[in-house]
């Protein structure tokens, strides 16, 4: 096996441990990085095999499962650089992205069928030990080309525009965003004029992933020191609610007082213990352990909670509950 071989192995196998090092460390996962782990390995692993080949015929396969990679990879950096950003786009835009690539991919994998992208003239030769393809272009080899430097012209007005709209948390976050598009359209523009045995554009991909995955644990950072602040304000309030929340106020009237009464005889057995802890004292965080769920959960049975019972507010909750027990 030649050194070329082993890197494009090494390079696959370093984005399956990168897939493997997301999962356990990723706390919200994102579907489109499990399509870049994947590309990444199906490019790299197309690579190898076509380094090895000993017939036209496998090398052209080879080729099909490389680009095949190739041209679902920038569809996922895009989606994940928007999702990073919080540029507003819509839900459904993977659909035509996705469909423009497997157009895309229906042309590069057509060689050995028509002569669209590669002609028939094209042949397998070794070189220094490796497989490679002596590519004889078609007319329409220039699709690929110009659907690469769309993609990357596109990231790069993406992260400048997130930077410029402040979507962005730091400046260190925006450069591992810009990274992760500029070492590929360098390497991408290289290869175009230099010619090279290894495709140095396979590798740039997985230091991509470390760009993005960085951008990632920068975000959850974020957002766990936000929930932090969050839930101790909360707490805070709760404390002060407690506080306020002494005697019987008399200007609660008989109205409200049977109101709240009836209504708790409609709170439903999850609804009816949230209730109970809020009377005996409990914060939202403490709630939030005790029945095991969400913040957003709770904000939907607080909301069916107050509605019920007549209330506007959780300090106005235990005010005409002391009421009524006293």
């Amino acid at each position: 096996m030649s050194g070329i071989s082993i890197v494009y192995i090494v390079a696959a196998l370093c984005s399956l441990l990168m897939l493997v090092a997301y999962c356990v460390f990723i706390k919200k996962k994102f579907t489109w990085f499990w399509v870049l782990f994947s590309s990444i390995c199906v490019v790299n692993v197309g690579y190898f095999v076509l380094s090895i080949s000993k017939t036209l015929d496998e090398a052209l396969l080879a080729n099909r499962i490389a680009y095949l990679g190739s041209v679902f990879l920038p569809v996922a950096m895009l989606l994940i650089i928007l999702n990073a950003t919080g540029l507003k786009h819509p839900k459904w835009l993977w659909i035509p992205l996705v469909c423009l690539g497997v157009a895309v991919f229906a042309v590069a994998a057509s060689p050995g069928y028509c002569e669209i992208y590669y002609k028939d003239t094209t042949t397998l030769i070794t070189v220094n030990g490796v497989s490679v393809l002596d590519k004889d272009y078609g007319p329409l080899h220039v699709i690929y080309l110009f659907y690469l430097l769309g993609y990357f012209v596109t990231m790069i007005t993406l992260a400048i525009r997130a930077t410029t709209q402040k979507k962005t948390t730091s400046a260190a976050q925006t450069v591992m965003l810009l990274g992760a598009v500029f070492v590929n359209i360098c390497v991408w523009a290289i290869e175009q004029f230099v010619k090279i045995e290894l495709e140095f554009l396979a590798l740039s991909y997985v230091i991509s992933e470390l760009f993005l995955i960085g951008v990632y644990v920068m975000i959850q950072e974020t957002e766990r020191r936000i929930e932090t602040a969050r839930k101790e304000a909360l707490i805070h309030t709760d404390n002060i609610e407690e506080k306020q929340v002494k005697g019987c106020d008399s200007n609660i009237s008989e109205e409200i007082k049977q109101s709240f009464t009836m209504g708790l005889s409609e709170l439903t057995y999850t609804e009816r213990l949230i209730y109970d802890l809020y009377i005996s004292g409990k914060t939202t965080k403490e709630v939030l352990e005790e029945m095991n769920i969400k913040e957003n959960t709770l904000k939907y049975h607080n909301k069916n909670i107050y509605g019920k019972l007549g209330v506007s507010s959780r300090k106005e909750l235990k005010a005409i509950a002391k009421c009524i027990s006293e």
